[in-house]
C-alpha cells in the first residue's frame, strides 16, 4: 500500500466515456469481488473535455451491463496539477493517450506513474492497445471489454501480488 493508505488507480482514453470508465467499472468490480476495496481507489478520466459530465457512452453501458457491470462514471478532463499528485498509477488505453498524459508530467517521477494497459494483456497475445470503440459496433465493445478485463485482472494480480508493478 501507499503511502496515502491506499493505492490509487486512475484509467486514461481519450474523451472518458468508453474505454477509461469501462475500465473504471471493471476494476472496481474485481476489487469489490475480492473483498479489496478497503486497499484501492479506482477513477477515470480523459485527454479532452469533449464529455465532461457527461455518463459513459450508452453502448458501453449496455455492453458492459450485460456482463454484470455498471458503468456509472461522469466524465472528467485529466488535470496534471492534481492528477499526477493524487494518483499511484496512470493507466492509459493507448499509445497517444500515453503520450498525452507523459507529455504533461512536470518531473520524471511523475511520468514513471504513467503505464500502459497493453502490459497486462496477457490473454491477447499481440494486442497493443484497447482500441477505441466508439466509431464502431457491437463486435468493437465486445472486444474492448475483452481487453479491459484481461488488463484489468492481471493489473490488479500484480498489485495484489508483489504490492508494485514489476
Amino acid at each position: 500500500m501507499t503511502k496515502k493508505g491506499k493505492i490509487r488507480i486512475l484509467f486514461i482514453c481519450l474523451g472518458n466515456i468508453c474505454r477509461s470508465p469501462a475500465a473504471h467499472g471493471v476494476m472496481q468490480h474485481l476489487v469489490d469481488e475480492h473483498e479489496l476495496s478497503q486497499q484501492f481507489f479506482i477513477d477515470s478520466a480523459g485527454v479532452g473535455n469533449w464529455h465532461v459530465g457527461q455518463l459513459p457512452d450508452s453502448r458501453m453501458r449496455r455492453h458492459g451491463q450485460r456482463r454484470g457491470y455498471v458503468f456509472d462514471h461522469h466524465a472528467r478532463q485529466f488535470d496534471a496539477a492534481t492528477d499526477f499528485d493524487q494518483f499511484d498509477y496512470i493507466v492509459t488505453m493507448d499509445e497517444e493517450n500515453y503520450h498525452n498524459i507523459t507529455s504533461m508530467a512536470p518531473t520524471e517521477t511523475h511520468r514513471q506513474k504513467v503505464i500502459r494497459m497493453a502490459r497486462y494483456l496477457k490473454d491477447h497475445p499481440g494486442a497493443q492497445s484497447v482500441p477505441d470503440p466508439y466509431y464502431g459496433g457491437d463486435r468493437d465493445f465486445e472486444l474492448a471489454l475483452d481487453l479491459i478485463e484481461d488488463g484489468c485482472s492481471h493489473l490488479l494480480d500484480s498489485l495484489t501480488c508483489t504490492s508494485s508493478i514489476s
